[in-house]
This record gives structure tokens, sequence and C-alpha cells, in this order.
């Protein structure tokens, strides 16, 4: 494994967590709907020991706490010490992330399935997604992994994913629509081009590298205090929100790297993390922009927010890094024979961790 613990590039899904593919993805068997290719509905194996699998993200419904990952694994406890796997998950496809809202759960993953739970995570069905783009079935979108999930309440929901993806719920997904994010931020740039030309103008460095990448892979969502949404992404790429979702503007950000996730705190003050250790944070939903020194490396791939502004950060090789308020500097450690880790759960404000990557969940006390 790279010190970056970026090996795979399966639809970017597993190369935006930073994570190895450990384990080969059959996916599930396709059905032909309406000349697309979609997965057909396959249950997920309860097996024993699945607690040391492949896992992925974390969620906290108003009864329980949830984990999701490899071939539909998802596992619950009330205790956030003893977790069990859910029998009758419609999928074997990985879930990569899973949010929550009360009692309403949304997982979703590869082979682009989005799943739902009315009842903390106890049962689950599958939710229609029909083709991003059905006037252009080889748009890549088009079946691509999903990498994080975000509800703003129990209705309206964002999922993200690889080349751009982005769907949007008004009803709890009964229905998703596609927002072609990338397309509608290059539409506002073309205008903005238009209104400042003149007889001298020319592109900015800011201009080209943005046209170098089109459809970023969209790695991580949150939501702000204010109401406001960021969503970190590849090669130096973000997007804010200040309306509830409806636009779409496209940063570039101060490193040109991938940032692989984001946590939103009060007001508009956000924390973005990512490859090679890099943490930024703007209080001004990246108008401006600090880095924060983590004394590593390693990439970042999961992050949980605590109160006053503290964070704490998992990465590969077993990488934790954390700051207990917005006024303390990051402490890095590595937690011994973890692997890559992928997410992480704060259990109430005593420093304990649940932590989940490659070999399944570990359990930390930060000091």
């Amino acid at each position: 494994m790279g010190s970056n613990g970026i090996i795979s590039t399966l639809a970017g899904v597993i190369a935006a967590l930073a994570m190895p593919l450990l384990c080969a993805q059959e996916g599930e068997p396709a059905a032909v709907v309406n000349g697309y290719s979609e997965p057909a509905t396959q249950t997920a194996e309860v097996l024993p020991l699945t607690n040391r699998s492949l896992l992925l993200g974390f969620a906290e419904t108003d009864q329980r706490a949830i984990v999701v990952g490899s071939r539909g694994a998802i596992l619950v406890s009330e205790s956030r010490s003893d977790w069990r796997q859910i029998d009758g998950v419609p999928t074997r496809s990985t879930l990569t992330a899973v949010t929550a809202v009360g009692s309403q759960a949304w997982a979703v993953g590869h082979d682009q399935v989005i799943l739902h739970s009315s009842d903390g995570g106890l049962t689950w069905q599958r939710q229609h997604v029909a083709p991003f783009s059905e006037d252009n079935l080889d748009d890549p979108r088009n079946g691509a992994p999903f990498l994080d999930v975000l509800f703003l309440d129990a209705d309206t929901g964002f999922a993200i994913g690889a080349y751009g993806l982005m769907l949007r719920t008004d009803d709890a997904g009964a229905s998703w629509e596609p927002v072609p994010i990338t397309a509608q931020s290059e539409e506002e740039a073309a205008e903005e081009e238009v209104a400042e030309a003149d007889d001298s103008w020319t592109f900015s460095d800011e201009d080209l590298m943005l046209e170098e990448e089109s459809n970023p892979h969209l790695n991580g969502i949150a939501v702000t205090g204010s109401g406001a949404l960021f969503i970190a992404a590849e090669r130096g790429s973000a997007y804010r929100s200040r309306d509830g979702g409806r636009t779409w503007e496209r940063l570039q950000l101060p490193y040109d790297g991938s940032m692989f996730g984001v946590i939103g705190y009060d007001g508009d003050h956000i924390l973005l993390y990512g490859l090679r250790g890099h943490v930024f944070e703007s209080s001004d939903l990246g108008d401006h922009w600090e880095e924060r020194p983590t004394d590593t490396e390693l990439s970042l791939q999961g992050g949980a927010g605590l109160n006053g502004g503290g964070a704490v950060l998992v990465g590969s090789n077993g990488l934790l890094v954390w700051r207990k308020d917005a006024d303390s500097d990051f402490q890095t450690e590595q937690l011994p024979d973890a692997g890559s880790l992928a997410a992480v759960l704060p259990v109430g404000g005593s420093g304990q961790l649940v932590c989940a990557g490659e070999n399944g969940l570990i359990n930390h006390v930060i000091r």
C-alpha cells in the first residue's frame, strides 16, 4: 500500500476515499431497464465477523448508530460498543456512506444504489434511481458510484459521487432528480467572463485550473449552521450553495490536490481534509482559507466534528488526527494494526471513538 493509500480508481469511489480496493467488487448482476443496465436486487449475506470487514461510513439515528460497508453490510448498535449485522439488506454492492434524520436513514454506494430505512436502520428498502442522462447513456455519471449522502430534513437530500454526479430529492427519496452541478457552474463562469470582458482580457491561472477537470469526483458534502452547503471534490475544486442547493458556485482551493471530506460548524465555518494530510479551514464558506498543520503526509479519509470547533480525522495506515476545539492545534497518532481508516464516530463527550476502515471497527479513546 502506498503512503497516500490510493490504489484503485474503480469509478473513483475508493480513490475518492483514498482507500485501497480491499475486496474484489462483483457488484450485482445487471438488468436492462429502458436500454440502461442497472443492478438487479440481491440480498446481502449475513456473515460472521462482519464487524472486522471493510466498513466505510457512520450515521446516528435517534435510536441507534449505523455503519455501512462492503458487499451491502449494514451494522447497528444501541450501545455503540456491541454491533450486529442487519439481515435482508437489498444489495450486495459496497455501501460508501450513510446519513440519518431522526429515525429515517439513507445509505448509498456502488452501482448507484440508494437504500432507505424508516425505523432507525433495522429494515431497508431500495429506492429507484434513473439514469443521470437518459439522452446520453455513455455519460460516465450513469451508474457511477455514490460517495456521500446528506439530508437537510426528512424530505430534502443530496447524493453525490464520481464524475460530478449529484442527485436531489424533495420527497424523502421516492424520486431522485439529477443536478448538473458542473454544467451549472460553468455557465455561471461564462456569464461572469462576458460581463467582465474588455479588449485586454485573458484567462487567469484559476480559470485554466478549473477547466482541466470539468467533472471532478464529488467526495463529501456537509451543511453549516447558516444552512449553506459545501462539497469537497478532487483536484483542488469545491462547490458551495447559499440557497439550499438550488444553485452552486465552483471554487478553487489553495491546494490543487483532492479533498475527501468536509465538516460544517456554526455560521459559515467549515473544515476540509484530504490528500497528504492537508487540512484547510474557513470561517466564511471558502472566501478565505487557513491551512492547519497536521504533522503528517498520510491522506485523511474521514472525519467528524466535535463541540466548539473540534474535529477528529482518520486516514491511511491507522492515522488519527484530532483537536479538542477550534483554538487547539491538531495532535496526531497512528493506531497499530488498524489498517486504513475511512470513518469515525465520536461517542459522547469523553473522547471515546469508534473508527471504521479496512479492518472493521476499532474502539479508541483520545485524551
